[in-house]
């Protein structure tokens, strides 16, 4: 194995082509270094710390509010600041780090591009790197695509304020390694993100921001709000110029929204409702609460009671501190069929209106074409105002533990349990074949809707929960199922495809994930073990 050592304690597995000599020189290798180095260990504790907390949950306690930072939650205190640039974030689109949705993204009619390195990216080395190279051309204005027939893609001239979202804690970057581990994905990300772009977003009137994904503790928050000062007092630059956005997307987070932001004040503008985590991270906290398990996933929308609380305290606490509560995402992707297309309109318009009149500041969608949509709605929200940071939803009863754990009304359906095999096989097979944003059935789907699809079956199994039809879901039941979707999904992919393709694959690591007694904490720890 060709290993390529650049820095005195980091060892790189792959040799250096001409794109990984673009982005890791001696310079942003030291940097990396650095990082690692000082904050590796402190991860490592974190990952300790959430599964003893995981532990006791599953021994029958329940998430809840923290006693010793009630200070914090009564104190009267706000975050810094927010730049100019991210004062007006009302459509915010997301998507891959790939040159061509780089490109289409940033010429979207958005406010924001949040640039992924998480879920909707399979962390292949070569895509992590080429990854680095399209956001650094696009901060430099240069970035261009052709495609194969010819088509040309070039950046407009006021492009949307562009947000990496790097790796989440638990995620490492398995060619490169400090001490015989793996390093940190998110460390490795931020590093390169921000040692490449910091001068050049700054001279522009910009900035590095990033979103900050998974966190589960105002710990972690701690952790990386400890990674900017060290890394704004490397670089000689202000507190605070370096901004993220964090995402309330685990359980455990909504607890402590009011301390996350305080720990992260000098660098924080906001937090975001990461929905279809939130759910995925409902379930899989809760996998031992035989009370709380939930319905099909089609039917867990926005107006269940624990999502409605959820959204609702996110902005109730962002406003009073002066911060952004982003909406969530909407993957609806449109549709050809005129007809199909309205219903699509329809049901995203639905969703964003939702979202404006609860008083969030901005909202996510996953496609170009939805953003007209999007921003239709909150244009006609805000008027002449940028943001709603004026809405303190003083009025509200106070949010309760049990409205956030609140059980979803719903039925669990044969319809719904074999929908979710499809999806999840079938992200499961683009995942470890490269592609980690991919429309199934009118639907972006990322790693997070995959991790609902799996968990949900999981959890029935588990419980030994029964389906509308009577049928008591077991492993034998869905182990059945599986083979026939399986046949289903070579139907519709075709049978070329389908023999090319990784489905074999995707279908064993399905049922091992969801038939072994312990519950996976995440697909894509397995499923990066098969990526290059």
């Amino acid at each position: 194995m060709a290993q390529q050592v650049l820095a005195t304690e980091l060892t790189f597995i792959k040799p250096f082509s001409e794109a990984e000599k673009q982005v890791l020189t001696t310079e942003s290798v030291q940097f990396l270094e650095d990082l690692v180095v000082k904050f590796s260990d402190r991860r490592r504790e974190l990952l300790e710390d959430r599964v003893n907390w995981q532990k006791r949950i599953d021994d029958g306690e329940l998430p809840n509010f923290i006693s010793e930072t009630i200070s914090i939650r009564n104190g009267d205190w706000k975050i810094q600041g927010i730049p100019d640039d991210l004062k007006d974030r009302r459509v915010e689109i997301t998507g891959p780090v790939e040159r061509k949705m780089v490109i289409n993204a940033l010429n979207a009619n958005v406010k924001v591009f949040m640039a992924d390195f998480e879920d909707s990216l399979a962390p292949t080395w070569d895509k992590v790197i080429d990854g680095q190279i399209n956001l650094r051309d696009a901060v430099n204005g240069t970035i261009s695509y052709a495609n194969e027939q010819g088509k040309r893609y070039e950046l407009k001239s006021d492009p949307a304020v562009l947000i990496a979202r790097v790796r989440g804690l638990h995620l490492s970057e398995k060619h490169v390694i400090y001490k015989n581990e793996s390093v940190s994905g998110g460390l490795f990300d931020f590093a390169l993100y921000f040692y490449l772009n910091h001068k050049q977003l700054l001279a522009k009137g910009s900035g590095p921001y990033f979103y900050l994904p998974k966190i589960q503790s105002y710990h972690e928050a701690q952790w990386w709000s400890d990674i900017f000062s060290f890394t704004e007092e490397r670089f000689n630059l202000p507190k605070g110029t370096i901004k993220a956005t964090v995402l309330i997307e685990t359980l455990p987070a909504v607890f402590q929204m009011d301390e996350i932001l305080y720990h992260l004040r000098h660098h924080i503008v906001g937090l975001n409702c990461g929905r279809w985590d939130y759910i995925f991270s409902y379930i899989k906290t809760l996998k031992n609460h035989a009370d709380r398990v939930l319905p099909d996933r089609q039917s867990v929308t926005m107006t269940q009671p624990f999502l409605s609380a959820y959204s609702r305290l996110l902005i109730k606490t962002c406003h009073k501190r002066g911060a952004f509560a982003m909406g969530g995402m909407s993957a609806f992707i449109p549709s050809k069929d005129p007809e199909q297309n309205q219903k699509v309109l329809d049901k995203v318009r639905a969703d964003k209106d939702l979202e404006a009149n609860n008083g969030h500041d901005g909202t996510w969608i996953a496609h170009p074409g939805l953003a007209d949509v999007a921003m239709d709605v909150f244009n006609s929200k805000l008027g002449d105002r940028s943001n709603q940071l004026m809405v303190f939803r003083e009025e509200d009863e106070t949010i309760t533990v049990e409205q956030l754990l609140a059980p979803s009304l719903g039925e669990r359906t044969e319809e719904g349990m074999r929908a979710n095999i499809r999806v999840a096989v079938q992200y499961i097979e683009a995942w470890i074949s490269g592609n980690g944003c991919v429309p199934i059935y009118g639907l972006m789907e990322d790693a997070a809707t995959a991790e609902i699809s799996r968990t949900s079956i999981w959890q029935w199994i588990h419980h030994e929960k029964s389906l509308a039809n009577g049928k008591k879901v077991t492993k034998e039941l869905f182990s059945q199922m599986l083979k026939e979707e399986l046949v289903v999904i070579k139907q519709e992919v075709g049978e070329e495809r389908f023999n090319q393709g990784r489905f074999m694959e995707a279908s064993d690591l399905m049922e091992r994930i969801t038939t072994q007694d312990d519950l996976v904490d995440f697909l894509t720890l397995p499923g990066y073990q098969l990526l290059d």
